[in-house]
């Protein structure tokens, strides 16, 4: 007897595909992707398997306008009986998420767990389906010697690929096979125009682009070796992210792998990274994937930039330039919208700029993540940074069998040659006495560790040239501002910068002078790679003062600093990488056992109240940015059209994505004090519009307070 052909999708040109044609392509992708890490029979058992639900007559009324369906849980049944668990987890979790998977024995029908909802389908709690009872047979699924840490990035990595699968084989379907993807150049061409871009560089010009062109030299020299884990630590000042391409690019087309992922830590930044590889690379080869510049879904499929919206997806472009937040949250959701990247992490080289940055209070998870990539997933990542942490310990606690190796074999010997500064120290300065000292020099940057302290150090400074940074500035105010400082300091003129932390990150800035207030030390030689950093003048003459605030150091900077003053007790030089290794070690030690603030890993390897694998639990638990902000949009310049916009009830991801360049975003307390006053008009729950614009200079951003002084933020 034949069954009734069912309808997996209806497009909306009429065209009907079969479950049958849908579970098949799915297949065929899940496996392809699946096969990189070795899970080539997973993948493809469960793209055969996900959808075996829409065989029924529920479903077939679903398409015809009827009620949601459990359409998953059918092929999760199909694939547990086959002893395939996790596949059975990725299946039930396809569409709503990727479930915890919960107790064998503990767990109950219609618990919310995977163990639970199998069983309600067990009981029959599902729709009835037709299903012929074939799919492949299929290996044990691997133990990875009982570590389910390492078991779960294995089920989120087979998940990503089914996801991936399931939505590119319904985008096919559903534009007709209109939507192109993987238009990119190969990259052996991509190395090719990075070897004839930095050929411009010889012969060095100058003894400080010689050195460069020495550790740019070793990067592609490191770039041959093994697939695994490799350190780059050079100075501020050295190259990087070139020097770091020129690794990556090599190093992929040496290993047979697929793409490069560049991680950065504040999105601040990201954008100018990406120039720089774009100029290299061509525009279409780089994509950015960030919170600003993630574009609408719902664009139409023929718009010009649609391209980076497909590649933003699943991360399918040779190079991406994404912020750590998005990379690690990725890596700890169980969304699908979020995890269709995660199989094209696998064997990639992910470079993670500035990694002394990593935040500690999310340590832990952070480097299990790196390391299982490295040991299991074929990935190579490298750590780069001037102030390089101590990390291999932790990072042998995942992967006992890695070799952590150093790209550039002299790092003491690099630190000596592009030595640019000198240190100094001074006691306390309150913030109108360091006002005093700053106003006697022609030219200088002044670092604080909080927005007060730098709206008061600016207002108290005399005469003209001088200039304020934060980020209670909209970004495209930031880029202005820095602009016109740039060409002061190419011009001679008086030019005295007030910033957070916020121009430490890979500004391209060089001043005379910098201080820097008391921080944790890898702050403090950040903000030195402000000073001199071109090598133009004498080292000695180039001093960056450490100095000591009026305000007692805020909770959040007092570990860092009991650290740096540990590591110079012995009064070693800050910048002798000996003494930044004893800063590292202090600072790991005073923090103990704070590296993994929501237990991810501990949940992960040993249950939660019995549950094993907590899929979801751990995503809600995990956030890499723990303090909640709210988005207060600027209607000013061309601010004011996007906010008229906003205020139309305009929901296009495009006009909120410019609309970013002009928003300040704000603890919450900040932001309803706002609100209260009556200073802002709400859009939702997480955004408003300033509607009180005197509440925002054009010297020192938005103010801090709300009202006539009636609260005051930090």
């Amino acid at each position: 007897m034949e069954h009734p052909v069912f309808l997996a999708h209806i497009a909306n040109d009429g065209r009907k595909q079969t479950v049958e044609e849908h579970l098949a392509g799915t297949a065929r992708r899940s496996e392809a992707f699946a096969a990189e890490f070795g899970a080539g029979p997973f993948g493809r058992l469960a793209g055969l398997a996900h959808d075996i639900g829409k065989n029924s007559q529920a479903f077939q009324q679903r398409l015809a306008g009827g009620p949601k369906v459990d359409h998953a849980t059918a092929g999760a049944i199909e694939c547990a009986r086959m002893d395939a668990l996790m596949s059975a987890c990725c299946v039930m979790g396809h569409h709503s998420g990727l479930p915890d998977f919960g107790n064998l024995t503990a767990d109950r029908s219609g618990d919310p767990t995977f163990v639970g909802r199998l069983k309600k389908g067990h009981q029959g709690g599902i729709s009835p389906y037709v299903w012929n009872g074939r799919l492949p047979e299929v290996p044990p699924e691997p133990d990875f010697q009982n570590d389910d840490y390492v078991r779960s990035l294995w089920t989120r990595m087979l998940y990503s690929c089914l996801v991936d699968a399931d939505y590119l084989d319904t985008e096919e379907f559903m534009s007709a096979g209109t939507v192109r993807r993987g238009e990119y150049d190969p990259l052996p061409v991509l190395l090719d125009r990075l070897e004839r871009h930095i050929a411009g560089y010889y012969p060095p010009k100058s003894e400080l682009n010689r050195i460069r062109c020495e550790i740019l030299q070793n990067c592609l020299d490191a770039g041959t070796g093994p697939k695994g884990i490799y350190t780059l630590t050079v100075p501020t000042g050295g190259g990087k992210t070139v020097s770091s391409l020129a690794f990556a690019l090599r190093h992929a087309v040496q290993n047979n792998m697929r793409r490069v992922i560049y991680v950065v830590p504040y999105t601040s930044i990201i954008e100018q990274n990406a120039d720089v590889f774009r100029q290299i690379l061509g525009d279409r080869n780089v994509i950015e994937h960030h919170s600003g510049a993630v574009s609408d879904s719902n664009e139409e499929i023929n718009d010009s930039k649609s391209w980076q919206r497909l590649a933003a997806e699943n991360w399918d472009a040779p190079v991406i330039v994404t912020t750590a937040v998005q990379f690690f949250e990725s890596l700890y959701s169980n969304r699908p919208s979020k995890w269709r990247k995660l199989h094209n992490i696998g064997n990639r080289v992910i470079i993670f700029a500035d990694a002394q940055l990593l935040p500690t209070a999310h340590l832990k998870p952070c480097v299990g993540v790196i390391a299982s990539l490295a040991a299991h997933f074929g990935a190579t990542a490298v750590l780069c940074t001037a102030t390089q942490p101590v990390l291999n310990d932790l990072i042998r606690s995942f992967a006992s069998g890695i070799c952590v190796r150093e790209i550039c074999p002299n790092v003491s010997g690099l630190y000596e040659q592009l030595r640019r500064v000198s240190f100094c120290s001074t006691g306390v300065l309150t913030n109108v006495a360091l006002a005093q000292e700053l106003s006697a020099h022609r030219q200088v940057l002044c670092i604080v560790n909080t927005r007060k302290a730098a709206q008061d150090v600016y207002q108290a400074l005399p005469g003209e040239g001088n200039f304020h940074l934060s980020t209670l500035m909209y970004p495209a105010h930031r880029r202005a501002i820095l602009e016109t400082v740039r060409r002061r300091l190419a011009d001679g003129l008086p030019c005295r910068v007030i910033s957070t932390s916020l121009i430490e990150a890979g500004v391209d800035v060089d001043f005379p002078l910098v201080y820097r207030e008391m921080a944790g030390l890898d702050s403090i030689l950040q903000a030195a790679g402000r000073c001199n950093r071109n090598g133009k003048r004498r080292t000695e003459e180039s001093i960056v003062t450490i100095f000591t605030g009026e305000t007692a150091a805020r909770f959040l900077f007092r570990t860092n600093i009991g650290a740096t003053r540990e590591a110079l007790a012995s009064g070693g030089d800050p910048a002798d990488p000996e003494t930044i290794r004893r800063y590292f070690t202090a600072y790991r030690s005073l923090v103990g056992n704070g590296l993994d603030k929501a237990w991810v890993v501990e949940h992960l390897r040993n249950r939660i109240a019995g549950c094993s694998l907590p899929f979801e639990t751990v995503a809600q638990d995990f956030h890499l940015i723990d303090q909640a902000t709210k988005t207060v949009y600027i209607p000013l310049g061309k601010g004011k059209a996007l906010c008229d916009q906003l205020l139309c009830n305009c929901t296009a991801r495009q006009v909120y994505r410019q609309a970013g360049q002009y928003s300040v975003n704000v603890y919450e307390r900040h932001y309803h004090e706002l609100l209260a006053a009556g200073a802002i008009t709400p859009l939702d729950a997480e955004s408003g519009i300033l509607t009180d614009l005197a509440l925002y200079s054009g010297n020192t951003g938005l103010s801090l307070q709300a009202d006539a002084g009636r609260a005051e933020f930090i």
